[in-house]
């Protein structure tokens, strides 16, 4: 699991003055992120590929679903928010840093799996 670190704190800055409907927490580790976005939205999702991580949470928050991305969600978010991995690496270790060999690859993937989720005028905030 990923712990809460400087990336993290950063978005959280924003996340605290943002508010909206639906919100989506890619990746979301600890839930840390999905705790803010929890007070600000009448529905948050959050997902992750580890499914321990989601089990992990403490407190554990509500609409946890183990996917890659937003592949396995079919609905629209106002803000969609995701703490990628965006560190190069030649060798794949640590998917909850690792970006892929140039640190792009991982970070197009869910960007990829974003672009059917996010409302008209909504944001993603990576």
């Amino acid at each position: 699991m990923y712990t809460p670190a400087e990336d993290t704190f950063f978005i959280a800055e924003y996340l605290r003055n943002t508010k909206g409907k639906k919100a989506l927490d890619i990746g979301t580790g600890s839930g840390y992120l999905t705790k803010i976005l929890s007070s600000n939205f009448q529905y948050v999702v959050s997902t992750d590929i580890d499914f321990n991580s989601l089990n992990s949470q403490k407190p554990k928050m509500k609409n946890r679903i183990c996917c890659y991305g937003a592949d396995a969600l079919n609905c629209k978010f106002d803000l969609i928010v995701c703490n990628m991995p965006y560190l190069p690496s030649g060798e794949f270790q640590d998917r909850t840093i690792d970006g892929g060999v140039e640190g792009i690859e991982v970070p197009l993937k869910i960007i990829q799996s974003v672009k059917n989720c996010l409302k008209e005028n909504g944001s993603f905030l990576f």
